[in-house]
C-alpha cells in the first residue's frame, strides 16, 4: 500500500484534535510533514469525570466535530487514518454508544484505548530517537484526565504506565489519593531501579509553559524554572492569566494543574531537566499508521518469497 496521507483523530479529555500528515520517502524510510493541525476544545472530562457520562449537549458536539473532520479528510485526501478516544471516553458509561452514533452518524470509526495503549502510542512519536543510549528516560505524557508514563531504556521503552490524574479531574477534585499514592510509589521505584536523568514532557501544557519559559529550543527546561513560572502564573486569577500570558480560556485553568504534575513528577523521580519536543498522541498515532503499513507490507514480502 502507497500511502500520500495519513490523519489522527485524538478525543481527549480537554480538547479533540486533528492532524493530517504528508508522507514523504527518504532514502532510509518515511518523513512526516505536518500539513493540518486542528484543536477543538469540547472539554468531554467535565462531564465524564463528574457526571460519570457524557452529556447529550457535548456528544452533539462531538458529532458536528467529526463531520468536520471527516470532510477535512476528503478535501485533503487522507489514504487512511485512525481515531482514538482516551480518559474521559475509558471513564463514561455511555462510551459504547457514543462510539456507535459517531460511526452512525459522521462515519468515523472511533477506538477507546486502555492507558497503557495510549503510552505506547505516545513513544511512537519517536521523540526518543535522538536521546543519548547511555541514560535511561522518564517519557510524561499529562493530559486532561490521565497521566501517562514511560521508561526509556537504551532509546527503547522498556516500561510503561498510566495514571487516572490529570489536570480535568485536579480541577473538579476527582483524583483519588490511591491513585496519586501509586504514582508516586511507581515513579520511586522507577527511580530507585533505573535512576532516570531527565524528563522528556508531552502534550499541550508543557509546550505551552516551555514557551513561557524562553528556553532556548536547543534547551531543556530547568525544574527551577518551571517553579518560577509556576509561581508567577498562581499570582493571577484566571481572567488575567488570559490577558497577561496570552492563554486560552480552556488552557488558562488547566495550566496550573499541569505544573503542579510536572513540578511533583520530578521531585519524586530527583530530576531537574525536562526536555520538551513538540509531540502530542495525535504525532504517536500517525506514527503507529506507518508502523503498521510497513510491517503488513513486509508479511505480503514475506509470503510472496514463500511463495516462490
Amino acid at each position: 500500500m502507497v500511502l500520500s496521507k495519513v490523519a489522527a483523530i485524538e478525543i481527549g479529555s480537554n480538547a479533540v484534535r486533528l492532524l493530517i500528515s504528508r508522507v514523504q520517502k527518504q532514502s532510509d524510510g518515511f518523513e512526516l510533514k505536518k500539513e493540518l493541525l486542528l484543536r477543538i476544545p469540547l472539554r468531554l472530562g467535565e462531564d465524564s469525570f463528574t457526571l460519570g457520562e457524557i452529556s447529550e449537549n457535548r456528544v452533539d458536539k462531538l458529532i458536528k466535530v467529526m463531520n468536520s473532520f471527516r470532510y477535512l479528510m476528503n478535501v485533503y485526501q487522507v489514504d487512511i487514518y485512525r481515531a482514538y478516544a482516551t480518559s474521559a471516553m475509558r471513564d463514561a458509561k455511555n462510551n459504547e454508544e457514543i462510539v456507535r452514533i459517531i460511526k452512525e452518524k459522521a462515519k468515523i470509526d472511533l477506538k477507546v484505548i486502555t492507558g497503557a495503549q495510549e503510552a505506547k502510542i505516545i513513544f511512537e512519536s519517536h521523540a526518543a530517537d535522538s536521546l543519548r543510549l547511555d541514560k535511561n528516560y522518564l517519557y510524561v505524557d499529562v493530559g486532561g484526565g490521565s497521566t501517562e508514563i514511560s521508561l526509556i531504556i537504551n532509546g527503547a521503552l522498556a516500561d510503561y504506565k498510566s495514571f487516572n490524574v490529570g489536570t480535568i479531574r485536579m480541577l473538579h477534585g476527582k483524583v483519588a489519593y490511591k491513585e496519586m499514592k501509586e504514582m508516586k510509589s511507581y515513579l520511586k521505584n522507577l527511580q530507585k531501579d533505573f535512576a532516570p536523568v531527565e524528563i522528556i514532557g508531552s502534550g499541550g501544557n508543557i509546550n505551552k509553559l516551555f514557551r513561557l519559559s524562553k528556553t532556548p529550543k536547543t534547551q531543556a527546561l530547568t525544574t527551577i524554572k518551571l517553579q518560577e513560572i509556576y509561581n508567577e502564573l498562581t499570582q493571577y486569577t484566571l481572567e488575567e492569566r488570559i490577558s497577561t500570558f496570552d492563554l486560552k480560556p480552556d488552557r488558562a485553568d488547566v495550566i496550573i494543574p499541569a505544573c503542579e504534575l510536572f513540578l511533583k513528577i520530578a521531585e519524586v523521580s530527583n530530576i531537574t531537566t525536562i526536555n520538551v519536543p513538540t509531540i502530542r498522541l495525535v504525532d504517536g498515532i500517525v506514527h503507529s499508521i506507518l508502523e503498521e503499513v510497513n510491517i503488513h507490507r513486509l508479511q505480503s514480502d514475506q509470503k510472496l518469497i514463500s511463495n516462490i
